[in-house]
């Protein structure tokens, strides 16, 4: 016969159910620093922004697209339809495929406005907080509980201020926003051998950008060797070989077929002219002379820098993991790019590298405390503290100065020029201006050519992408004011025209049927942006 359960097991037992949904001490932790990754990414953001720092290139250009997709259309940009000359009918789904970005659309039926990106870039990059820390409970499962506390704690502070987050958030919106959790999901869910969560999570990196197919078979090979030395795991096995296969086709479906399906060319961010025309002859070159070709990687100072500058806060342990060759493929083809702005430490490119990265750092650093636990408290003390000496200097160092709040007098008056220009107008306007107004006019971004725009907005003290002097901004003024434009304000070397008479300007040109896509040419004192 039972004994009768007390009065108090009785109520334990009755609100169990509404127990689990107390937070715990590891969720408030976890929450507090989504939450510290959220506010202050989004800071950098809303700061660039105040700044008017933050461009038609390439914020602009994501707001016109997913503002289509809100309006059920194709994801059209003007910004990149003209300045690049693609033909008519062109979609953003033609630049780089990222269908993905279309799950942002609901967001403009709720405030229509370029911010919102930056809203939801925080919020994805903060949303990696709670898988890196998952990733480091398992790493330090067999730790003193004291230890694993620390260090799920410091891998989730260091990724929420990671120095690569805070170039992303700076240089606006991108599909970075989508490869940084999707990246560390499938990382994590390969970690926890939930392999239908690995391939969730994979197939959406293949919808966020083309080469993310590079990644996606590496760590399939990568997932493959790790199951093979494991019984008992041969879907783990099954899942790496699928996404092996699965990933370089994708990317070649994608580049081959799909971009060009949407007014793209195939080929049009082929940049290793220096390797060969294309990757058969790339492979080719490769395979026959190795020295010379692994040697473009490190031919200048730039590449060298880039390198250290990805690896040395974090003492190189990403190298002591098979989870660092996920990173090869996007590493190498910035490396062997001809295009210097690949190369910069200053864009969006290392948060792409960045899940990758410190995954390996934490794998690293829970074999190494097995083996090692005094000297592991050292290395890893030294990796926190360069990495968040990095994060406060470029980050939250800044959000705390008011000086970086206030635009300059250009940046102000071309602010207040833009509220001088009626709705539904086309716009020729400053690149930096350009986000401000997107949500209510036709925006271009003027460059070095006429486009006939009901308005153009310029500043003229200074050079601004992607014209190569201030010098040729004067003359541009120069040349409408001569060809059917009055100027309707001027403050501080921003001018604002507008047209009054419809009459030819001289080389002017309009994209159409026959147009062939062009690239920016990257200037010697400020590399072009792709």
């Amino acid at each position: 016969m039972g004994t009768v359960p007390t009065t108090e097991q009785q109520l334990a037992r009755a609100f169990a159910p509404l127990l689990t949904f107390v937070p715990d001490r590891h969720r408030i932790r976890t929450v507090a620093l989504t939450l510290l990754c959220f506010g202050v990414m989004l800071g950098v953001g809303l700061q660039q922004w105040s700044n008017v720092r933050l461009g038609g290139f390439d914020l602009g250009i994501f707001d016109q697209a997913i503002r289509a997709y809100a309006h059920f259309h194709l994801p059209r940009s003007p910004i990149k339809n003209f300045h690049h000359d693609f033909p008519p009918g062109f979609s953003l789904l033609g630049d780089h495929f990222s269908p993905v970005l279309a799950f942002l659309a609901p967001l403009y039926w709720i405030w229509d406005d370029p911010r919102v990106l930056l809203i939801a870039q925080a919020a994805l990059f903060a949303a990696g907080v709670p898988l890196v820390r998952r990733i480091a409970v398992r790493c330090f499962a067999d730790a003193a509980p004291e230890t694993s506390r620390a260090a799920t704690d410091l891998a989730g502070l260091v990724y929420a201020l990671g120095w690569p987050l805070f170039m992303a958030s700076r240089e606006g919106f991108h599909e970075v926003a989508f490869a940084v959790p999707l990246t560390l999901l499938m990382l994590e869910r390969g970690q926890a051998r939930r392999y239908g969560g690995v391939v969730v999570a994979a197939v959406l990196l293949l919808c966020t950008k083309e080469d993310m197919g590079l990644l996606v078979a590496t760590y399939g090979a990568v997932l493959a060797l790790r199951s093979g030395g494991r019984d008992g795991e041969r879907r783990g096995v099954r899942t790496g070989l699928a996404l092996l296969v699965a990933g370089p086709v994708a990317c070649y479906a994608a580049i081959r077929w799909l971009i060009p399906a949407m007014g793209g060319v195939s080929g049009y961010y082929w940049n290793y002219g220096q390797l060969g025309p294309n990757v058969g002859a790339v492979v080719v070159r490769l395979l026959t002379d190795p020295v010379a070709s692994f040697s473009l990687a490190v031919n200048n100072w730039e590449k060298v820098s880039l390198l250290l500058w990805l690896f040395l806060p974090l003492l190189f342990l990403p190298l002591g993991s098979a989870t660092v060759l996920c990173a090869l493929p996007l590493l190498a083809e910035r490396l062997f790019s001809d295009n210097p702005s690949h190369w910069s430490m200053s864009h969006h490119y290392d948060a792409f590298l960045w899940p990758v990265l410190l995954v390996a750092a934490i794998e690293t650093l829970a074999r190494l405390h097995a083996r090692a636990p005094g000297r592991t408290r050292r290395w890893a003390a030294a990796v926190v503290t360069a990495c968040l000496a990095l994060g406060l200097a470029l980050g939250v160092a800044r959000l705390a100065d008011p000086a970086h709040w206030d635009p300059n007098a250009p940046e102000r008056a071309l602010v207040e020029a833009a509220s001088f220009i009626p709705d539904g107008v086309t716009v020729e306007a400053d690149n930096n201006v350009a986000p401000h107004l997107t949500a209510r006019t036709r925006t271009l971004i003027a460059d070095d050519t006429p486009r006939g725009a009901d308005y153009v907005l310029l500043q003229t003290v200074k050079r601004t992408f992607p014209f190569t002097s201030a010098a040729q901004e004067q003359a541009r003024v120069r040349l409408l004011l001569a060809h059917g434009y009055a100027q309707l304000w001027s403050e501080d070397g921003v001018v604002l025209l507008f047209r009054t008479v419809d009459e030819p300007i001289p080389g002017m040109h309009i994209p159409d049927k026959n147009s062939t896509p062009v690239k920016d040419v990257p200037l010697p004192t400020q590399s072009a942006r792709p």
